[in-house]
């Protein structure tokens, strides 16, 4: 069902929000002992030629160790955080060449590779499996020509055949405008030559987002996917633009940060902070969330959810494919008790007008473009 709502203080785009508080699926607690899934068929989504789960789960944490504290440790627990989200029907997964800290770089897609080739489930849902990786836009990489080699290294650490989604990561209008059309058809290429199953991008505002369009469409390919900040927190103009945009053509919204790095989860406070340099913007940003934490405790509360599973919701209501990143079974445990059930209109609306009550929004990515 989709409904069109407008508020004097909102800018709500419900599309798939339904006007019951009654779940489509019994509560998470019977999910194990009646081994029902987390979301029907039906709701899975298309992209282009890929079928894809309503929510994925992003990697970044898989290999920082700068930002996220990343370990050697960790792999036994991310390798069953993995075949968890396998079990329970995720299967996009969003990486890109660059995660990972120095000698680490790329670490996050060697992982996704190997966690693959090791799932001991069926093996036509491991075929089903859908990775979208991002290409740097790094200064060296000049010509069509390098960044096809681009994705033949992530084809090579992830030993793979074939990508699902390649992304450019960012763009360089802003600072290298002439690096810009050679990434373009290095994206075409890679297309072309059938190392990647569709083309996205990242980071793209609403001008750029039109000229990248048109121009993959003039060479006929097909423009399938634009990944965004995009959550409660970042709600802004040019992100509705955005998403208006991707829905007029026929682009995937896949929404980076849907917990805001962590300050939707409920779990932080102005006197506790996480650790590491989140903590700068943290100590900034939380002192003025508390309308929109307070709407999300009630919603969640009465919903018998949590404060992330309620966040992640919205943003599928919205008509985006979050990526909330996990690190651990138990993140990814709570992740997808956010799958199964649909926000009100009314409680869609309440946490709209909390996040434009709040007086701090999220600092926006310094590489989205204009």
């Amino acid at each position: 069902m989709a409904v069109s709502l407008s508020a004097s203080k909102s800018i709500a785009y419900i599309t798939t929000c339904s006007n019951s508080t009654t779940d489509p699926l019994p509560s998470s607690s019977l999910f194990k002992s009646l081994k029902l899934p987390r979301f029907w068929p039906w709701q899975k989504v298309k992209m282009g030629p890929l079928t894809v789960s309503p929510m994925g789960f992003g990697t970044w944490a898989w290999g920082n160790q700068l930002l996220w504290g990343y370990q050697d440790s960790m792999d036994s627990e991310l390798q069953r955080t993995f075949n968890l989200a396998v079990e329970n029907g995720i299967n996009l997964f969003d990486t890109a060449d660059s995660y990972g800290t120095g000698k680490l770089n790329g670490q996050s897609e060697k992982l996704l590779g190997q966690f693959i080739r090791e799932f001991p489930g069926d093996k036509q849902v491991k075929n089903d499996i859908v990775i979208a990786t991002k290409f740097a836009a790094y200064p060296w990489r000049l010509t069509p020509g390098q960044f096809v080699n681009a994705c033949k290294s992530s084809l090579e650490r992830m030993q793979l055949e074939q990508i699902g989604i390649g992304q450019l990561h960012w763009s360089t209008a802003n600072y290298a405008p002439l690096q810009e059309r050679a990434l373009w058809d290095g994206l075409v290429a890679m297309y072309e030559k059938g190392l990647v199953r569709a083309v996205g991008v990242s980071n793209y505002g609403p001008k750029q987002l039109l000229k990248i369009h048109k121009y993959l469409d003039d060479r006929g390919v097909p423009l399938r996917s634009a990944q965004v900040q995009f959550s409660l927190l970042s709600m802004g103009s040019d992100q509705m633009e955005i998403k208006n945009i991707c829905d007029s053509l026929g682009i995937r919204v896949i929404a980076y940060s849907p917990l805001g790095l962590g300050m939707l989860t409920g779990k932080y406070t102005p006197s506790n902070l996480p650790p590491g340099p989140r903590a700068l913007l943290f100590r900034q940003i939380l002192p003025g969330l508390e309308p929109l934490l307070i709407s999300l405790r009630e919603i969640a509360r009465r919903r018998q959810k949590t404060i992330p599973q309620v966040a992640i919701n919205w943003c599928i209501c919205k008509g985006t494919i979050p990526i909330p990143g996990v690190k651990s079974v138990k993140q990814a445990e709570e992740n997808l008790g956010a799958l199964g059930w649909q926000l009100t209109s009314d409680e869609f609306l309440q946490l709209e007008n909390a996040a434009l009550d709040s007086p701090q929004k999220m600092i926006q990515n310094v590489f989205q473009t204009k």
